[in-house]
């Protein structure tokens, strides 16, 4: 059986640092943080106080009101990544055959907030009464099941959940469906609003976050010796894939191509890596085998780099057992230095970066990183492209996401040439 190529025609984005695609990725190159203090809940008791939140969203610029209140917030951002996504791909919705065109959409953690709002309205003296809508608006599924049924898209529709590894899950299926020829076109990404007080709490209480209170913009620092734990973020990206004969017969705008996927497995613990980078560097050989490229073609690597201090030395170690002295030669970035960790959503916001990395031949910067500021843990060799975007021919991306549990997922995106 003969696959078929899967190229990127569309893109859209809600992050913390704006509302779109273009918005977002003019932040990223110029080194913007998405930090600051949490207004969503009171969080003047917990150890951490701020966040990555997405400013100026307003759901029903993309739902009508009485919609929008059957939507957890992570799926309201969903819906718009999607919205701008599928209007950037320019299909003609009239004349597509939607029995050919899926959504696998994701979220690694779902509707925290409606859940928590309705334990909290929970009134056990008159007897349980909750919203019938609880269960739909919570579910981490539901982001793809309101895609479909905004467009009638009838292909194929779920959500992967594999924890921060969730969107890149997606798009690896995504990216397998249509090249077997099951799909003609799918919508693909993750969404999440993390930011509770479950959210923030429990990652607090695993002493996982940032505590730097009293400068959010510059804590997420990774790679810095003096990084003490990732900064939650939330939003959400989208991606569409396409078969390249789909896409070249619509005279489809084709952004870049995906070219492998791979994913693997730590076995190792709960929550923390492998501390040598076993399953880091599985799944980026994985990737690379299924991409049929070698590592000295790869040009850029946007890590998972989370700020944490075991993960990023334990991501720096797999790097250079996977691509030995080309290690020295690519570009490394932590876009989540700027965005903050958006969890399930991290891996499609990252992804989206590696396509516009490949388009545009810039790569967006790993930013607070202070001279001197070493881990010795950590090669200082390799070029984390720390503070400044640098300009370079990008014809090759690779995109890594770990999540708790172990599941370990990378992509390969490159320039897209017939």
């Amino acid at each position: 059986m003969e696959l078929k190529r899967v190229v990127v025609t569309g893109l859209g984005a809600v992050t913390p640092l704006g509302i779109g695609v273009e918005n977002t990725w003019n932040a990223l190159i110029n080194g913007v943080s998405g930090a600051g203090p949490i207004t969503l809940f009171d969080a003047s008791k917990f150890k951490t106080q701020f966040a990555c939140e997405v400013k100026g969203f307003e759901p029903t610029q993309y739902l009508d009101r009485k919609e929008a209140r059957k939507f957890d917030r992570y799926a309201q951002f969903a819906v718009a990544a999607a919205k701008e996504a599928i209007e950037d791909c320019a299909i003609d919705l009239e004349k597509a055959n939607k029995d050919r065109i899926g959504v696998i959409y994701t979220s690694g953690i779902g509707g925290i907030r409606t859940f928590e709002d309705e334990m909290r309205a929970y009134d056990d003296e008159k007897g349980p009464k909750f919203n019938p809508f609880f269960i739909p608006k919570m579910i981490a599924d539901i982001a793809a099941g309101h895609i479909s049924m905004m467009y009638g898209f009838r292909g194929p529709n779920f959500a992967t959940v594999s924890a921060c590894a969730s969107s890149t899950n997606a798009l690896i299926d995504a990216f397998n469906y249509v090249r077997l020829g099951m799909a003609d076109m799918i919508v693909t990404g993750g969404a999440e609003a993390p930011i509770s007080v479950g959210g923030v709490g429990g990652f607090t209480a695993m002493h996982a976050l940032s505590t730097r209170n009293d400068d959010p913009e510059h804590a997420s620092r990774p790679f810095s010796a003096s990084r003490d734990g990732f900064v939650m973020g939330e939003g959400a990206a989208c991606l569409v894939l396409e078969d390249l004969d789909h896409a070249l017969a619509r005279g489809a705008r084709i952004y870049a191509e995906v070219v492998g996927g791979g994913l693997s497995a730590d076995a190792y613990h709960l929550t923390a890596t492998h501390p040598e980078g076993l399953g880091a560097k599985l799944v980026m050989s994985n990737a690379l085998a299924d991409a049929h490229i070698s590592p000295e073609e790869v040009d850029y690597i946007n890590v998972h780099g989370t700020s944490t201090p075991v993960g990023d030395i334990s991501e720096a170690k797999a790097i250079k057992q996977v691509f030995g002295e080309h290690a020295y030669k690519l570009n490394i970035s932590s876009t989540k230095s700027m965005t903050g960790h958006l969890l399930g959503a991290a891996g499609a916001t990252e992804a989206l970066i590696c396509v516009k990395a490949v388009e545009k031949d810039i790569i967006p910067p790993t930013i607070n990183h202070a001279e001197g500021d070493n881990d010795p843990e950590i090669d200082y060799d390799l070029n984390y492209t720390f503070n400044k975007a640098q300009k370079r021919t990008v014809n090759v991306a690779l995109s890594n996401t770990f999540g708790f549990g172990g599941h370990n997922a990378s992509v390969i995106v490159k320039k897209f040439s017939k």
